[in-house]
């Protein structure tokens, strides 16, 4: 079968895409530096499949080394990136070098090594202060961090590789992906980790703002099934498409469900609301569907249980102080 690669593959996103890639046969390379990677996300899987997984220590701003690996390589899956509004913020010449300048990389290395198409990983936080809800792939605002203005610069350079170079790029725009392998001890976790781990461990969760802001969550097998479904579909290339489940959620509300799944009746604390935090946002879907029939399968309810029962079998990937 085709090889596929998978940048970024011991991350959180990326781990969970290369064992479905690998446990549907294909040889998979993974690509992680482990700056935001973990071996423990390959540990438990890897061992199965190991006649068919390459697992490669390398940056993504190493583009002969990619050229290499990308040899034979049919799809280019890039999950690699700083995925952080505050940390963008904190430090923005390291989600310039990673997110920009890394995607860059990797377009040129597939494009030298014949990849027929790449899936880029994009972000809702490109549309910025857009106010439109829900939000529209033709439609974007001014971007609010350094993230969200890396990953509106990545979609024009796939934009120019496949005019320039005949290079087919898809980008998905995911809207708050929460999962399985999601790391909720970093300063910078996203908030359904945090907030699982510390319910389970008998502590508030921490809110940022009012709690009153929404999101529109989305179980990572969703994003998994969306990422092969545009590989694989010749109505995808070029495209850039909203990847979510279209439904608004506010923090408080989700608090709430939590605390129902869990079966405790802990109250959220608030702090100060974050610089470059958008107050709301929910995903058109309409154009992934009507033009290329991809529709999530897995609801936000059953994600929380399926991410609440892993928290719970997997008591070494936290440490309650989240």
């Amino acid at each position: 079968m085709e090889k596929m690669a998978v940048t970024g593959g011991a991350g959180f996103i990326g781990s969970n895409l290369a064992e479905r890639l690998a446990s549907q046969g294909y040889p998979v390379v993974i690509l992680d530096n482990f700056s935001t990677g973990r071996e423990q996300n390959l540990s438990g899987w890897t061992g199965r499949f190991s006649d068919r997984v390459e697992v490669v220590r390398t940056d993504i701003n190493e583009t002969d080394t990619l050229r290499r690996l990308f040899q034979g390589v049919r799809f280019v899956f890039h999950q690699a990136a700083i995925p952080s509004v505050p940390r963008s913020i904190a430090d923005p010449a390291l989600t310039h070098a990673s997110n920009i300048t890394g995607t860059l990389s990797v377009l040129i290395a597939a494009r030298d090594a014949g990849v027929s198409r790449v899936v880029v990983a994009s972000s809702s936080s490109v549309y910025g202060d857009d106010q439109t809800l829900p939000k529209q792939e033709d439609r974007v605002g001014n971007p609010l961090s350094p993230y969200a203005l890396s990953k509106a610069v990545c979609e024009q350079y796939c934009r120019l590789f496949q005019q320039l170079y005949g290079l087919e790029t898809v980008c998905l725009r995911y809207f708050n992906v929460f999962g399985p392998r999601q790391d909720p001890r970093s300063e910078y976790a996203a908030v359904i980790p945090r907030f699982c781990t510390r319910l389970l461990a008998g502590r508030k969760p921490m809110i940022y703002g009012d709690g009153e802001q929404t999101r529109d969550f989305t179980f990572v097998d969703n994003v998994v099934d969306a990422n092969w479904h545009v590989a694989n579909h010749p109505r995808a290339a070029g495209g850039v498409f909203n990847i979510g489940c279209g439904t608004r959620t506010s923090l408080n509300q989700l608090v709430t469900w939590l605390n129902s799944i869990l079966g405790t009746a802990l109250q959220p604390s608030y702090e100060a609301a974050r610089a470059g935090d958008v107050r709301h946002s929910v995903a058109d879907v309409s154009k992934a569907r009507d033009l290329l029939g991809y529709t999530p399968a897995v609801s936000l309810q059953n994600g929380l249980e399926r991410v609440v029962a892993w928290f719970r079998a997997n008591t070494e990937a936290w440490d309650g102080t989240a």
